[in-house]
């Protein structure tokens, strides 16, 4: 009988990554303690993907970090958060990770920053979207970016994480003696989470504002992410069958109370933990129940840094 991992990776038809993609640098930047380095590689379907790479003048850990930023409908914004160049300072997580002396890379997610296409797409379906780096022409590519393939029998969600499986790669093509993790907050928490899920390469994940199930959010009403559209999943499998695929790895999700995309995190937490029990491996699954909504605070934010660091420098 298939595993739950291979059953839910052969429903969204995610297949392994053959090779490792070649690397073009397009500018490199000193900072304080680190190299901010713009890269470039082309994945499977030919999908030109940029990203940042953080690179610590002193590395002392021996795992390296894919760090996914979050959606926030502000589609002109991705890896440049994790960066801490626009948007949230609470994103700005390569800078921190890099300062503790660890390797970070951070890919612009298909739709975002650079993977934004400038002209082509229509507006009339568009809600009216006033947040900074939201548009209306941003709304309409990402929607389509799940409906388009849709409609020829693709999904959103395999793509997404074929070039996650990509950027894991890439990090193993810098430094294949260090070890991967995953992190992300909102969308890039849920990516990280089925990522990890689903590439046994990621050694420990963390999944923060994403760690809620179907079961809750169709109870309630909240609103699906667009890779979260999935047709028939929620007939077979639950948020806590992709958390129990991850054990005996480390997990940490981090939640908040007045979060309506990680409501139930405790009871998806709970319903997965006894895999990690029957795994013995119940400290490998941690959870942080955070006060607030679903943006990153400092403690939040402080504690994602803090447990990243510990996992890279205790790898292996």
């Amino acid at each position: 009988m298939n595993s739950i991992r291979e059953r839910i990776a052969e429903f969204i038809e995610l297949k392994s990554v053959a090779e490792r993609p070649c690397i073009q640098i397009i500018e490199r930047k000193s900072d304080d303690g680190y190299s901010r380095t713009l890269v470039r590689y082309t994945v499977s379907d030919a999908d030109v993907v940029e990203a940042f790479v953080f690179e610590p003048v002193r590395q002392n850990a021996k795992a390296g970090v894919l760090v996914l930023h979050q959606h926030n409908s502000q589609w002109v914004i991705g890896k440049s958060e994790v960066a801490g160049l626009a948007g949230d300072p609470m994103q700005a997580f390569g800078p921190a990770l890099a300062q503790h002396g660890l390797l970070v890379l951070a890919p612009d997610a298909v739709g975002f920053e650079s993977r934004l296409a400038t002209a082509g797409w229509g507006t009339s379906l568009a809600p009216q979207l006033t947040r900074p780096g939201g548009s209306a022409e941003g709304w309409v590519q990402y929607y389509n970016q799940m409906a388009y393939r849709l409609v020829q029998g693709d999904l959103l969600i395999r793509k997404m994480l074929a070039d996650c499986m990509a950027a894991i790669s890439v990090m193993q093509s810098i430094n294949a003696e260090r070890q991967v993790g995953a992190i992300g907050h909102s969308l890039g928490g849920m990516l990280a989470l089925f990522l990890a899920a689903l590439d046994t390469r990621v050694v420990f994940t963390c999944s923060s504002g994403a760690v809620g199930s179907y079961q809750h959010k169709l109870a309630h009403g909240t609103a699906l992410e667009m890779s979260l559209i999935i047709p028939g999943f929620a007939k077979q499998f639950d948020i806590d069958d992709v958390v129990r695929c991850i054990a005996p790895r480390k997990l940490f999700v981090v939640s908040s109370e007045d979060d309506p995309l990680s409501a139930d995190a405790d009871e998806v937490v709970r319903r997965a933990s006894a895999t990690f029990d029957e795994m013995n491996c119940r400290d490998c699954l941690e959870h942080m129940r955070g006060r607030g909504g679903h943006e990153l605070d400092k403690d939040r934010f402080d504690s994602i840094v803090s447990w990243t660091v510990a996992q890279c420098q205790n790898a292996g």
